[in-house]
């Protein structure tokens, strides 16, 4: 039986509450009435040690989770971390050594693995999306685009590789996108919805609006009201003479057709942000294994 822990929860430290109801509902869908291969093969009171193999070059990720996925399932596993989230590793680096009840390790290996892969993956990406940056003032931003039921600890990846969280969901901010604007009429018409609909409810969100064309970045500026400008598929010449037109008024934010082949081109440009969502959508996962440590 696992147990869940209770946590008091502070401003700016990690959401405690969801990261064990996560771990409790991973373990139920891995676990069901139990690990039945261990069981038959394991003695119940088997002690012993494993240790986090790095098997690939990147940004470790996940140290932080594995802590408490490995704490919620046995509190009495001792643990000895030797390299901490944001860790440029290699192969053969250990990044830390569990020691405990063998059943129970067993019990956590696949999923500390799934999730630490996961994220040193998008860790991995989006550092070096992060040093093609250096130099300019633009920050790398993630998106929606993410795992259902892992957005949390993606978004928690991206930030361990450098990069800076857009909004979380669609209550935390109000994105107008091309799909809004065209049901509600245009560019003014949705624009002045959202600050009567934010005004009304007295909520403190900001509003960002997504446009196509220099004409409608003229629309938005006539308008005002909005916090950001979200230039959507932009060709560099196109960005670049927008950036200008914006320059000082709104926070400005490219995305669309923007690789890793292109991105430092555009961000010469002089755009504050550059949205991503292949940093969470398309990673390749970190190799990393949870190896026996033989007595």
């Amino acid at each position: 039986m696992f147990l869940l822990l209770s946590f008091q929860k502070k401003d700016n430290d990690l959401d405690k509450e969801l990261i064990d109801q996560f771990i409790i509902s991973s373990l139920k869908e891995d676990v069901g009435d139990g690990d039945h291969t261990s069981l038959a093969t394991i003695p119940a009171d088997a002690v012993g040690k494993a240790k986090l193999l790095v098997k690939d070059y990147g940004v470790l990720a996940g140290v932080e989770l594995a802590a408490e996925i490995f704490h919620v399932i046995d509190p009495q596993f001792k643990l000895n971390i030797f390299l901490k989230d944001g860790a440029v590793v290699k192969p053969k680096d250990v990044a830390f050594e569990v020691e405990g009840n063998v059943r129970n390790i067993l019990t956590a290996e696949r999923l500390v693995l799934n999730c630490m892969q996961r994220m040193s993956g998008i860790a991995t990406k989006t550092r070096e999306i992060v040093d093609l940056l250096k130099g300019t003032n633009t920050k790398v931003l993630d998106t929606r685009k993410t795992t259902p039921g892992m957005r949390y600890f993606e978004k928690w990846a991206v930030r361990i590789g450098g990069g800076v969280n857009h909004r979380f969901g669609l209550y935390d901010m109000i994105l107008i996108k091309d799909n809004h604007v065209d049901y509600a009429g245009g560019i003014r018409e949705a624009i002045e919805s959202a600050r009567n609909y934010v005004t009304g409810l007295n909520k403190k969100l900001a509003i960002e609006i997504e446009v196509r064309n220099l004409e409608e970045v003229e629309q938005v500026l006539q308008t005002g009201g909005v916090d950001r400008i979200l230039l959507d598929n932009f060709g560099f010449d196109e960005l670049c003479t927008a950036v200008n037109i914006i320059e000082g008024r709104y926070i400005t934010e490219a995305s669309g057709g923007i690789t890793v082949d292109n991105i430092r081109r555009y961000a010469d440009c002089g755009v504050d942000y550059i949205s991503v969502g292949a940093l969470t959508h398309s990673v390749k996962s970190l190799d990393l294994s949870l190896k026996a440590v033989k007595a």
